[in-house]
This record gives structure tokens, sequence and C-alpha cells, in this order.
């Protein structure tokens, strides 16, 4: 069986880089970790999330949309917050407007959803101690 410590990294294609980069870097405050040319054209810009994982976005996507919820593929990331009142008040503050309200999931968190430039659905969590996914992990280490 394949240990597996963490998820490094979720990579996007983007239109506009510049664009892409404000999102991130100025309303969701991600820093650019680093750039990787190819052929002498950019090819693929790092941002941290943490010190170990990052978002990867690649420019030049071609196409209209991202793939719809319930299309195959990428459907969306989903990041932890601390506190879900002070995220929703961050991102109002930035002018990024939320795609679903503050709402508490099935799974007992709470959450809101935002979306990017290019339409990637992101999902913001602040994690219940006593959700569904806290009590599952209690339950697999024999708490």
């Amino acid at each position: 069986m394949l240990t597996v410590s963490s998820i490094t990294h979720v990579a996007i294609r983007v239109k506009d880089i510049d664009r892409t980069l404000d999102f991130y870097i100025n309303k969701l405050g991600f820093s650019e970790l680093m750039r990787l040319d190819r052929d002498g054209r950019l090819w693929l810009v790092y941002l941290r999330i943490t010190d170990d994982q990052y978002l990867e976005v690649f420019p030049e996507a071609h196409g209209a949309d991202v793939p719809g919820p319930e299309a195959v593929g990428y459907n969306h990331m989903c990041l932890a917050v601390p506190d879900i009142e002070q995220t929703v008040r961050e991102l109002e503050a930035a002018g990024v407007s939320l795609l679903r309200p503050k709402i508490q999931g099935a799974d007992g968190n709470w959450q809101t959803w935002i979306a990017d430039p290019d339409g990637h659905r992101i999902e913001l969590m602040q994690m219940s101690p006593d959700g569904m996914q806290a009590r599952a992990i209690a339950r697999l280490r024999g708490r």
C-alpha cells in the first residue's frame, strides 16, 4: 500500500496569469514562491499556501470555462480556515464575492465558497471539533 503524508499541491491552468496572481496574492494572501520558464516563456508559477502546500498556476489556458461541478475532473479545492466569520469579513473587504453564503454543511463544518477569475471553485472550511471528519478520525485512531 502507498504511504502518503499529505497533498502538496493542486495545479490549475488559467487564461490571464496577471489577473490570477492578483486574485490569489492580493485578495487571498498567498505569496509567490517561484517561477519556472520553459523555452524562454513562463511555464509555471508556484504560490505558497503553507510551507509544504502549494498552488501551481500554469498560464495560457485554452477554452472558455472550467468544467461544471457535475463534470468529470477537477471539482474544487478546499482551504481550511481557523475562523469562518473572519474569513467572510476578509473576503468582503478584499472585494471577493461569495458563490454561496456561509453555511454549516451536512458534515457539521462551516463553509463558504468563492471562485477565482477563471471560475475554479474554492471551498473555505472551518473544521468543527465535532464534525463528521473529526469524529471519523477519532474512530480511526481508536479514541
